[in-house]
């Protein structure tokens, strides 16, 4: 596992009774560079040649892809709850572990590195890259920061998630 796992701390029954939450701000807040360069190397440099912007879903996926983005010289697409963007948006309801959520985005086109702090069932990156698509741009890439291993081989349109820590093997 990667060496930034021990700085995650887990949180039993948040935040409701029977989740075990996976804290990164203690990483984020005495490692911040680290975890930036751990994200960044996700990917490869014709990799990141190929993307356009680095897309973030709401809320803490906009630290790390604002960081990603100024990291790389890329711009930056919020991906965020509903309500929250000017119009016009395109949105997108979705599943989450515990319940259910809108997501919305400005149109735009070109393409994203999609990232976000957690996959835990999938549903939220799912349709968020979905998001994405009905919103004119094309996904070049997903990642996350930790892979709970909840969603086994989880994939969009053929493409794996790519994760700094995995749980779950």
């Amino acid at each position: 596992m990667h060496p930034l796992a021990q700085l995650v701390v887990d949180v039993p029954d948040f935040p409701q009774p029977g989740i075990l939450f996976r804290d990164i701000t203690p990483m984020l807040r005495s490692h911040f560079g680290a975890v930036i360069e751990a994200l960044d190397a996700l990917w490869s440099e014709a990799e990141w040649r190929e993307a356009d912007a680095v897309a973030g879903v709401e809320s803490r996926g906009f630290i790390l892809a604002a960081a990603l983005a100024d990291r790389r010289r890329k711009g930056f697409v919020p991906i965020r709850k509903k309500g929250k963007l000017p119009p016009p948006v395109v949105d997108r309801s979705y599943d989450l572990e515990y319940g259910s959520g809108v997501l919305e985005m400005q149109r735009g086109h070109g393409a994203l590195l999609l990232v976000d702090d957690v996959l835990a069932t999938g549903g939220t990156l799912a349709a968020s890259a979905a998001l994405a698509v009905d919103a004119g741009f094309r996904i070049a890439q997903l990642g996350v920061l930790i892979d709970l291993g909840i969603a086994r081989e989880f994939r969009w349109q053929g493409s794996p998630a790519r994760a700094v820590i995995r749980y779950g093997g």
